[in-house]
């Protein structure tokens, strides 16, 4: 039996929701290349997830919205490893690392005012754009 893959405290999804398939991995290394199935592809339905609060469920498609396919599945490809069950572990620490950032909320921007030194630093940075640029301007010529 697979544990659930666990990413806090208080939120674990489900192993039965995760699907892994497996195919040849690219580029060097002769043989074991070419007949071993090692590339792990993990697929993962987070809008079906009844593990999901529907807050980060929001901040996880919003933010991750390129990884979706038309279906809806968050797609993981791993090959970085000779072995399977290594790509299928750090497929999994993918998917734990995607969700722990949509777990954390955002800060609140809280704005405030400018200060009376960045504002007089504004206008006197405009000042000496306006100087400069008028300067180029051609001036009519005066005649007597």
């Amino acid at each position: 039996m697979q544990s659930d893959l666990v990413i806090n405290d208080w939120l674990a999804i489900p192993r039965g929701e995760i699907q892994f398939s497996f195919a040849r991995s690219g580029g060097p290394g002769g043989q074991n290349v070419n007949k071993v199935n090692t590339k792990a592809v993990l697929r993962w339905r987070p809008a079906e997830s009844a593990a999901l609060p529907p807050a980060v469920l929001q901040r996880l498609l919003a933010r991750h919205a390129g990884r979706l396919t038309r279906d809806g599945d968050l797609v993981i490809a791993s090959d970085t490893h000779r072995e399977q069950g290594r790509n299928v572990g750090e497929c999994l620490n993918r998917l734990r690392a995607l969700i722990t950032s949509a777990v954390a909320r955002p800060k609140v921007r809280r704005p405030t005012k400018a200060t009376r030194g960045s504002q007089e630093r504004r206008l006197r940075a405009k000042r000496t754009t306006a100087a400069k640029k008028a300067s180029r301007r051609a001036k009519p010529d005066e005649e007597s």
